[in-house]
């Protein structure tokens, strides 16, 4: 579809461009211009105008999830125990210096802007730690897909993680690896969706066998560790700040 943009734009605009030149030489000899000419010429500039934004949507929209909508909401999926709330960082790490409205403000931006449908968040549940001025939060996306987060003593947003139950023989994809990409742009403001794709990539998930059910990937992008690990039929990919 971008290849027919580009060439409705290219004999558009070429043929916007003669009819433009031809247009210019009548006035300057002072003859009459048709009224066919002024609107081929005005046709030629629309076509260009239709291939440009053509072009420019399809560069701008990243490749849409593929799978089951999972806008329902359900109580279960990946098998969670409290181990799995602990932080993964247990150095005083700062954190990722937003608040729980903060996350998910970001993460429904970073959805919408992408179109990446069926990840919104609608409600994060919280979750209080015994005995500690802390606290965690989670979100089910689907009964395979889970969002888990803590809070430090400040209760910002300490580490992020997200969790897939299913054939971990099968190529990471679908809705976990959108997901994974929307979680990558709501902690940097700066990153467009093909930024993401790059973090992804330096993980080795895209590049490198992760069909299999021991892996361990990461890589360090702006003080912040972006980490894959498949491991008991579980894949995790979480989001620490470093120092």
């Amino acid at each position: 579809m971008k290849y027919l943009f580009t060439i409705l734009f290219i004999l558009g605009f070429m043929a916007f461009f003669v009819f433009l030149v031809l247009m210019v030489l009548s006035i300057r000899k002072h003859n009459q211009i048709a009224v066919r000419h002024v609107m081929l010429t005005a046709a030629c500039f629309v076509i260009a105008s239709i291939g440009m934004y053509g072009m420019l949507a399809l560069s701008s929209n990243p490749p849409q999830s593929s799978g089951t909508n999972p806008t329902e909401k359900h109580e279960s999926g990946p098998a969670i125990t409290e181990k799995d709330y602990a932080p993964l960082d247990q150095t005083n790490a700062s954190g990722l210096h937003i608040t729980t409205d903060e996350f998910k403000n970001k993460f429904n931006g970073a959805v919408g802007k992408y179109r990446l449908n069926g990840l919104s968040i609608t409600r994060l549940n919280m979750k209080e730690s015994s005995g500690q001025d802390t606290g965690a939060f989670e979100y089910v996306f689907n009964d395979d897909l889970r969002l888990v987060g803590n809070l430090n003593s400040d209760q910002k947003v300490q580490d992020v993680r997200l969790y897939r139950t299913g054939d971990v023989s099968e190529p990471t994809g679908g809705i976990f690896l959108t997901a994974i990409a929307t979680l990558i742009l709501t902690t940097n403001n700066e990153y467009t969706y093909n930024d993401a794709q790059d973090v992804i990539q330096d993980i080795g998930i895209l590049d490198r066998d992760v069909n299999q059910s021991e892996f361990d990937g990461a890589t360090v992008r702006n003080e912040f560790e972006y980490r894959f690990i498949i491991r008991d039929d579980i894949s995790t990919f979480g989001i620490t700040t470093v120092e």
